[in-house]
C-alpha cells in the first residue's frame, strides 16, 4: 500500500483537519478518535510519511521510532491510564481491516476490555498455521 498525503491523518498533521488533541512531541501527534470504540479510545500517529508498522519499522530512523514509542507512554501517562490498564493495538493491511494508509496506534481503555480476539476465530489448541 502506498502513502496517500491525503489521507485523513496527513491532512490532521498539517492542520487542514482539526483534532481533539491529547500529546504532541517532534515525533507524534496523538489525539482522540472520533468513533470511539471504548470510553477512551485516542490515536498516536508519527508525524512521518509511513503507512504501517512494517514500513515504519524499516524506514524511520531509531530516533524517530524510539520518539514514537515513547509517546504512545506519554500519551497513556497523561490520559491517567497506567493503574488501571489499557490495550494498544496498530492494524496492517486488508486482512486486519487498517482503514487509514497512515501507521497509527489505538489506545483504548475506560473499561474491562475483554479477550484481545474471539477464541471462535482461533485452533482450538492455539496454535496458528500460515498458508
Amino acid at each position: 500500500m502506498a502513502y496517500d498525503d491525503g489521507n485523513v491523518f496527513a491532512r490532521i498533521l498539517r492542520g487542514e483537519l482539526p483534532c481533539k488533541k491529547v500529546y504532541e512531541s517532534d515525533f507524534a501527534l496523538a489525539f482522540h478518535d472520533i468513533n470511539p470504540q471504548a470510553p477512551v479510545h485516542v490515536l498516536v500517529i508519527p508525524k512521518g510519511r509511513y503507512v504501517s508498522m512494517d514500513d515504519f519499522s524499516a524506514q524511520a530512523g531509531a530516533a524517530e521510532q524510539a520518539g514514537f514509542l515513547r509517546a504512545v507512554g506519554e500519551t497513556a501517562r497523561a490520559l491517567g491510564l497506567v493503574d488501571g490498564g489499557y490495550r494498544i493495538l496498530a492494524n496492517h493491511g486488508r486482512d486486519a481491516h487498517q482503514e487509514v494508509p497512515h501507521l497509527h496506534i489505538h489506545i483504548f481503555a475506560g473499561r474491562p476490555l475483554g479477550p484481545m480476539l474471539d477464541g471462535g476465530s482461533l485452533p482450538p489448541d492455539g496454535s496458528f498455521r500460515r498458508g
